[in-house]
């Protein structure tokens, strides 16, 4: 089977060597998808064989399905992982499995990402085991076009794999949470657009044949959004830290849970009751207004 591995970059010096050596056994086809990286990136990917292509960002999603664009038309399947992601030996040697004899009718394979937070293993909360699908037949699957939360949809059956792909991010706490700050505002555009549908919907909600991923999309489009701004943040960081048992992963577990379980979710809900104010305040519509009070201009 031929596949070809896409990884995503931007300014991804610290990371990159990781993910390649990880992967580099399983790519006929190894894509580093950069966006004009200033630091060693492109060094580092060249270095290590890969193939690079650059492209202008606009969100993950795009920039993705752009990257489907460059494979070699050769390719049988293709991985997906960011360039922050290594796969563990078990999973390298259980994709290799997989590859060899994959039924004719599959279209796809979850993997398991487990997530490290400041050096610590994140075990409860509800974030492990994080079914994701990164693994798919070329020409069968697509990314969901959407700001944030993207994921990559299949028409035909998946199963899932056991082996682990690790998201181990070694950046500083002050970085993590610039990006998620910038996250919130796509996340809040997603937020945005379930109200007032000024972009083509396109979501994997009670699809994938009721896997975990299209499960959880249905419960926050159509009962997370639906409750109290503010309070449903608090809500959620209620169910992950206590209910399933977030304060047992220690401090590092205390400091990923309240930032990324309740934070990152109050920050989504204030910048969504910002740009409401600025529409009405200013009488325009939502697009202008995203454009003025968050910065991005929707295409």
């Amino acid at each position: 089977m031929k596949l070809s591995v896409i990884i995503l970059t931007f300014n991804e010096e610290i990371h990159l060597a990781r993910c390649i050596e990880s992967v580099k056994d399983l790519a006929g086809d190894l894509v580093v998808v950069d966006c004009f990286s200033t630091d060693a990136t492109l060094e580092i990917a060249q270095n290590l064989g890969a193939r690079i292509v650059q492209h202008e960002w606009l969100n993950h999603a795009a920039q993705f399905n752009w990257a489907l664009s460059q494979l070699n038309p050769e390719t049988e399947w293709v991985l997906r992982i960011d360039a922050d992601e290594y796969l563990t030996p078990e999973l390298l040697s259980e994709v290799h499995s997989f590859l060899a004899h994959a039924a004719s009718n599959v279209d796809g394979a979850f993997l398991n990402r487990r997530m490290i937070f400041q050096g610590k293993h994140i075990r409860h909360g509800g974030v492990f085991p994080i079914q994701v699908l990164r693994l798919f037949r070329y020409g069968k699957g697509l990314c969901e076009n959407r700001w944030m939360d993207e994921h990559i949809k299949v028409g035909g059956p998946t199963v899932v794999l056991k082996g682990e792909l690790i998201d181990d991010n070694l950046n500083s706490l002050s970085w993590w949470t610039q990006k998620h700050n910038h996250y919130a505002s796509r996340e809040a555009i997603e937020m945005l657009n379930l109200r007032y549908h000024f972009i083509l919907r396109d979501s994997i909600a009670g699809s994938l044949g009721g896997s975990q991923s299209g499960a959880k999309r249905w419960l926050k489009e159509t009962v997370y959004s639906r409750l109290p701004s503010g309070f449903r943040a608090f809500a959620y960081f209620f169910y992950r830290y206590i209910i399933r048992l977030g304060f047992l992963d220690g401090q590092a577990g205390t400091e990923f849970h309240f930032l990324q379980g309740f934070w990152y979710r109050y920050l989504v809900d204030a910048k969504v009751a910002e740009v409401k104010q600025h529409m009405r305040e200013h009488g325009i519509d939502v697009v202008t207004a995203i454009d003025r009070v968050l910065g991005v201009k929707i295409h």
